[in-house]
């Protein structure tokens, strides 16, 4: 009997699993993921995203349990430990789903001359954490799309592949050494109202969102107080979820709502082309604007008051403090944040999307990156000067107050609009708020200071 290893990295599934099913066909399998050494070295892990992997990967060993097999774990360099596992079951052949980073394709690379230089075949295999693949379409005169309405148009038209069931059965070989599964009990720094990970929990929350929610979606999933999104970034990130699935679903499903929630796993696939085609935009300006970020003592404190949810801004705080709380942020606060930062603050991109991988549990480097960079005007945005204003923000999206009372208890007793411009306050009902902020700026000022910086005025 063959032996075949499936690589596991971010695609925590059984369903919809192109090389499991690949590897599974009449072979012994052995189902490998590994803590992977040069991923901690690179500073990439976050206690919530730790804490999310480790259900994710307790949930895929249950799911392979229950069809005879179980999840074998390593720590260590990804190419030492697969090539490992290689010679002690005889596998003579690997299969992993395609990845776009740098780090990724050095790994692939890497992998492929050591197994071939063993005698052994690497698989790769495309459309297993994307619906389609970075580099399947580009434009005539570009290898990538710069502006997503043509790629969206394009996107559309791609017939995708069909969704795959989870398998029947799995045959692990004996004797195969795996250390214990990790586990989110004893890990530091952890959101205290972070989301449960693994396939079982997100299936369950795709089952229940597209026949529920994902009608109201075009008209609700801006609203802040309303939580109408469908909080699948997470597995998404980790892959307990296919993109491809989803979409299929949700175009059964059909109506207004579906349209524009497919709409949005396009955003994310465009995003990992643009990266796959610059991977330098991880970390430098896709379309420069040469701007002279604000730093130095000053920039520093305002940092910090982002951070903590302290900038007087009460929509901002809410979003932030609901980003420290359940290591997840809605979209719309991620926009207002990220303005606030880099245009209101006039401070670098790179500190926020920093700060933002530091805790989302979907820190995703081409979501993050490319989004942080859309607001800074230093990526795809076709319209870089744009400057979202936090309260007309907040009275369009958050109308009733309702998710700003939610995360910042100090203004709960105020009603809208008033609790969205607490500065306006006087006597005794501002000293009610307590010790709620002024705002660190001016939005006047900071507008003023943006377009002297960009040369706009």
């Amino acid at each position: 009997m063959h032996v075949s290893i499936v690589l596991f990295t971010s695609d925590l599934r059984l369903h919809d699993h192109p090389p499991l099913r690949a590897a599974n066909e009449a072979r012994l399998v052995v189902p490998l993921f590994v803590r992977d050494r040069g991923v901690t070295d690179a500073g990439f892990t976050a206690p919530n995203r730790l804490a999310f992997l480790a259900d994710c990967l307790r949930d895929l060993d249950a799911g392979l349990r229950e069809r005879g097999g179980r999840l074998v774990v390593r720590s260590g360099d990804v190419v030492e430990e697969v090539c490992k596992a290689a010679t002690e079951t005889d596998a003579d052949e690997v299969h992993m789903a395609a990845d776009f980073s740098a780090y990724a394709q050095r790994r692939e690379h890497r992998l492929r001359h050591a197994l071939e230089a063993d005698g052994r075949r690497l698989h790769v295999h495309d459309t297993v954490t994307s619906a389609v693949a970075p580099g399947a379409l580009s434009p005539a005169s570009s290898d990538h799309f710069a502006v997503f309405t043509p790629y969206f148009r394009h996107w559309s038209g791609v017939r995708l592949r069909d969704a795959m069931g989870a398998p029947r059965r799995v045959r692990v070989p004996d004797g195969v050494g795996s250390e214990e599964l990790p586990s989110r009990e004893g890990l530091s720094g952890v959101s205290a109202g972070l989301a449960t990970g693994g396939e079982a929990a997100g299936r369950a929350r795709m089952t229940s969102w597209l026949r529920d929610g994902v009608g109201a979606y075009e008209d609700r999933h801006d609203d802040l107080a309303g939580d109408a999104t469908s909080r699948f970034s997470p597995h998404l990130h980790f892959g307990t979820l296919s993109p491809v699935e989803l979409v299929h679903r949700a175009r059964e499903v059909g109506g207004p709502g579906a349209e524009a929630f497919v709409r949005q796993l396009a955003w994310r696939d465009f995003h990992r082309q643009v990266l796959a085609a610059r991977p330098a935009a991880a970390i430098a300006d896709y379309r420069t604007k040469h701007d002279r970020w604000r730093s130095g003592p000053a920039a520093r404190e305002d940092v910090e008051a982002w951070k903590e949810g302290r900038t007087g801004y009460p929509v901002v705080d809410a979003a932030m403090r609901q980003l420290r709380h359940e290591g997840w942020m809605h979209n719309r606060g991620r926009l207002l944040t990220a303005s606030f930062l880099t245009k209101t603050l006039y401070v670098d991109w790179r500190v926020g999307a920093r700060y933002f991988l530091e805790l989302l549990v979907d820190g995703d480097i081409a979501n993050n990156q490319l989004n942080w960079q859309w607001m800074a005007g230093t990526g795809t945005d076709s319209r870089p000067n744009r400057v979202l204003n936090p309260v007309t923000q907040a009275k369009r999206y958050d109308p009733d107050g309702a998710y700003v009372r939610r995360w910042v208890p100090e203004l709960a007793d105020l009603d809208a609009p008033l609790v969205h411009e607490p500065w306006k306050l006087r006597g005794l009902d501002r000293a009610a708020v307590g010790d709620y902020p002024d705002p660190l700026v001016d939005l006047s000022d900071g507008l003023a200071r943006f377009k002297q910086s960009r040369g706009l005025d």
